[in-house]
């Protein structure tokens, strides 16, 4: 507890000797401690810098604008100024890609790392609704990180089908067909029933004969999928011997196929993406563990 002095219109606390401020709470007196003059000094040097800084730089709205300081200086003309050595920059590496082969781009650690970034983001922007993040797939829209091409898997086969994709509008554009066997009443379900166990058989192995099923192979599906089912590129016909279905490999999905046909879309990017940045996604495609 303490009491305060008034001496020469100033309130000593009769404790410690030190000025008061006068106030007083239940006998504590509050005392008048000047701040530290460390404290001070910082908060006197804040408000000289801050007179100097808008001075000096844009710091004031105004009621249309604001102060432009006296030296001019702009985050606007900067970023621009930025973004335009960003495209000089990549204009010298998208110029080179358009006609670059994969061993060309590869050997160019710079251009490769350009590419790549570019192709990533491509494929972010354009490609993963369908084809799955880092381009693993989901039925009927194929894997990208396997050695499972269709229309082929190098460098150039990966650019042509970006370019013109697959039964697309285009007049370059990969066309191949499944005929709809039992809904265009080609088959009867009789016959649908024995070819699905002849195409099952083709990857999984049995005993049991199936002459129904291997004549109707033989007169309708070698065409496009080789005599032993081993499929065609040309064609974009898969393997059916092995155990990747891009569609599903349940029999009753099988028998939907060949009842119904497959028409999978793949849109051609010439339209939409220029040629460097399909360059540019052929590269990150290639690179995500198939590509051969």
């Amino acid at each position: 507890m303490s009491a305060d002095n008034e001496e020469h219109g100033k309130f000593i606390d009769e404790h410690s000797g030190e000025e008061s401020t006068g106030h007083e709470w239940d006998g504590i007196a509050e005392l008048n401690t000047p701040m530290p003059r460390w404290w001070l000094g910082i908060m006197y040097a804040s408000i000289i810098w801050s007179i100097i800084y808008v001075i000096l730089m844009p710091g004031i709205p105004l009621l249309n604008g604001y102060t432009k300081g006296t030296l001019g200086f702009s985050d606007r003309a900067r970023v621009t100024k930025a973004v335009e050595k960003m495209h000089a920059e990549r204009s010298v590496f998208s110029q080179k890609l358009i006609g670059a082969n994969l061993e060309t781009i590869q050997s160019d650690p710079d251009l490769l790392r350009f590419a790549m970034a570019q192709g990533k983001s491509l494929f972010g922007d354009n490609c993963e609704t369908c084809h799955g993040a880092s381009g693993r797939g989901f039925p009927g829209y194929p894997n990208l990180n396997d050695d499972i091409w269709l229309w082929g898997g190098s460098y150039a086969d990966i650019r042509q089908t970006i370019n013109y994709g697959i039964r697309a509008d285009h007049d370059d554009t990969r066309l191949s067909l499944m005929a709809a066997y039992g809904r265009d009443e080609i088959f009867s379900r009789t016959e649908i029933g024995a070819l699905t166990d002849y195409v099952i058989n083709l990857s999984t192995p049995s005993d049991k004969p199936n002459t129904l099923g291997t004549t109707l192979f033989a007169e309708n599906c070698t065409s496009c999928h080789g005599d032993l089912g081993k499929g065609t590129r040309e064609n974009g016909a898969p393997d059916l011997t092995d155990q990747d279905w891009l569609y599903g490999g349940r029999r009753e999905t099988i028998q939907a196929t060949i009842f119904n046909g497959r028409k999978g879309l793949m849109p051609n990017w010439n339209e939409r993406l220029s040629q460097d940045q399909i360059a540019a996604l052929s590269v990150y495609v290639h690179s995500l563990g198939g590509g051969e």
